[in-house]
C-alpha cells in the first residue's frame, strides 16, 4: 500500500487507460456465450436457450467454411510477405535522407493515406482500377480492351494487398524510424574507419539494431494472420470475387448484422480469436527460442 501511495499520481493517470479496455475488451467477453445460445434479441443473452456446440457444428459443417480460411490464411500470408519489409526498407530509405524538407515532405506524403478511412481510399481506388478508372481511360486512349480489376477474380487479391501496402507502410515505417534514432551513431563511425560500405553498414548495424523491434512486429503480424483487413474488403469486394476475396469477417458480418444469425456469427467470430491467441503464443515462443525479444 505505500508504494501504491508513493505512485499514486501515475496510477491516477493510468486509470483512464485501465477503464476502457476493462469496458471495451473485457466486459464484452460476457457476449461470447452468444456462441452456445439461439441468441433472440428480445430475450436478450441470459433467456436465450442453450443450443450447445450446434452454431460450431453448423460452422464446420458448411461449405463456404473451408473457403473463408483458404481466402482469409492466403490474403494475410500474402500481406506478411510482400507487405511486412515495405515499411522497413522505406525507413531505411528514408533513414539515409540527409535534406530535411525533402525528408519531411515524403513522410507527410507516406503518412497521409493512413489518415484516410477505407471508403474514401476505396472510392480513390475505385476511380483508379474501375470500369471507367483512370487505367481504363488510359488503355481505351491507346486501343487496348478495358479491364475491370474490381471485378477480376484473378486480379482480386493482389489488388488488396497492393492497395493495403499503398495505405499503411508510411505510418508502419514510424516505429522503424524511431528505432533507428536509438541506434549509437559511434557505430557507423567506427564501420567507416574499418572501411565497411553503407549497405554493410545498414546489413550490419541498422538491420542490427532494429532487429527485436521487427521480431517484435512480426509477432504481431502472424497473430492477426485470420485478420485480412474487414474494412478493405467490405469496400473493394463485390459477389463477383467473393470465391477469392470473401474472408471470415466479411461472412461474419452478413451472417450477423445481415441474416440475424447472431449465434453463428459469435461461433465463427470466437473460433477466429482463439486460432489468433494460439498463433501469437506459438510465434512468441519461436522467436524467444531464436534468442530475440519477445512480448513476455
Amino acid at each position: 500500500m505505500r508504494t501504491i501511495w508513493k505512485w499514486r499520481y501515475f496510477y491516477l493517470l493510468l486509470t483512464p487507460t485501465l477503464l476502457y479496455f476493462i469496458l471495451f475488451s473485457y466486459v464484452p467477453f460476457y457476449g461470447v456465450v452468444i456462441a452456445f445460445k439461439n441468441f433472440q434479441p428480445f430475450l436478450g443473452i441470459g433467456d436465450s436457450p442453450w443450443v450447445g456446440w450446434k452454431n460450431f457444428e453448423t460452422m464446420f459443417s458448411s461449405v463456404k467454411f473451408p473457403e473463408l480460411i483458404r481466402n482469409t490464411v492466403l490474403i494475410s500470408t500474402y500481406r506478411i510477405i510482400f507487405g511486412f519489409p515495405v515499411p522497413i526498407l522505406f525507413a531505411l530509405l528514408l533513414n539515409e535522407v540527409r535534406v530535411m524538407w525533402f525528408k519531411r515532405s515524403i513522410q507527410t506524403i507516406a503518412y497521409f493515406p493512413h489518415f484516410l478511412s477505407w471508403v474514401i481510399f476505396g472510392g480513390i481506388i475505385y476511380n483508379v482500377v474501375g470500369p471507367s478508372g483512370i487505367i481504363n481511360l488510359l488503355l481505351d486512349k491507346v486501343g487496348i480492351e478495358a479491364i475491370n480489376l474490381s471485378a477480376n477474380p484473378d486480379l482480386f487479391r493482389p489488388l488488396v494487398v497492393v492497395t493495403g501496402i499503398l495505405k499503411e507502410f508510411g505510418w508502419a515505417a514510424i516505429i522503424y524510424l524511431a528505432a533507428l534514432t536509438g541506434i549509437d551513431p559511434h557505430l557507423y563511425e567506427a564501420a567507416k574507419i574499418d572501411g565497411a560500405s553503407k549497405l554493410r553498414q545498414i546489413w550490419h548495424i541498422t538491420l542490427t539494431g532494429i532487429r527485436p523491434m521487427i521480431a517484435m512486429l512480426l509477432i504481431l503480424q502472424l497473430g492477426s494472420i485470420l485478420d485480412a483487413g474487414f474494412e478493405q474488403i467490405l469496400i473493394l469486394s463485390n459477389p463477383v470475387v467473393y470465391g477469392v476475396g470473401d474472408i471470415i469477417d466479411t461472412y461474419v458480418y452478413r451472417v450477423g448484422l445481415l441474416e440475424a444469425n447472431y449465434g453463428l456469427a459469435t461461433a465463427v467470430g470466437l473460433f477466429k480469436g482463439v486460432i489468433a491467441a494460439i498463433l501469437i503464443v506459438s510465434a512468441n515462443q519461436i522467436i524467444r527460442r531464436t534468442g530475440e525479444k519477445s512480448l513476455w
